[in-house]
């Protein structure tokens, strides 16, 4: 089986949707006061911890997504189209919109450094970027050809299968904690 350099941009992209989706997860498991210790699976876990890690890996996986399209001389991506992708040579808007979901994911880590400084409130505005991310990813990751050939899309192709498969959990899961925040707003 030979593998190509697009080959491997989609395995890389596929990852980063998996782990923004974990994080998304995860953070969603903490607003619901889940206590790993008191519930399944009866284990001391730090899904604090986990949920920032899922944020460095999901960020490094999301960089080096774009970055494997360099090494790719027949797509012709270039450093500028991956900063600027409003002009690279294939999927402009597609490409765009990647690069905002890659620009919110790094301003929600980075901030993430600073939310003692930011204070909660501010913080916490940031951190929600992380719906936006992940809306532009997924968008993202089911529009994008990726052979970059402008194809119709295949919708029961198994990488876009994952990522709808990902988007329908996180939309369930979001559904849920919006629930969960109304009612917990209306014993206040």
């Amino acid at each position: 089986m030979h593998i190509t350099i697009l080959d491997l941009c989609s395995y890389v992209g596929l990852a980063a949707v998996g782990a923004i989706t974990l994080n998304m997860l995860l953070g969603m498991l903490m607003a619901f006061r889940y206590s790993p210790v008191r519930q399944w699976p009866h284990r001391r876990l730090n899904y604090f911890r986990l949920h920032n890690w899922s944020g460095y890996l999901a960020l490094s996986i999301s960089i080096l997504h774009p970055v494997v399209l360099l090494f790719d001389r027949p797509s012709r991506f270039r450093v500028i189209d991956l900063l600027y992708p409003v002009h690279s040579p294939s999927q402009p808007l597609e490409n765009t919109i990647g690069a905002v979901a890659l620009y919110f994911v790094a301003v929600v880590v980075a901030t993430s450094y600073f939310r003692v400084q930011l204070g909660r409130r501010t913080w916490k505005a940031f951190h929600f970027g992380i719906y936006a991310a992940g809306a532009a990813l997924f968008w993202h990751s089911l529009f994008t050809d990726p052979a970059l050939k402008n194809s119709a899309i295949d919708w029961f192709d198994g990488g876009k299968l994952f990522v709808e498969a990902c988007l329908v959990i996180v939309a369930v899961v979001g559904a849920l904690r919006w629930r969960y925040a109304v009612r917990k707003a209306h014993r206040l």
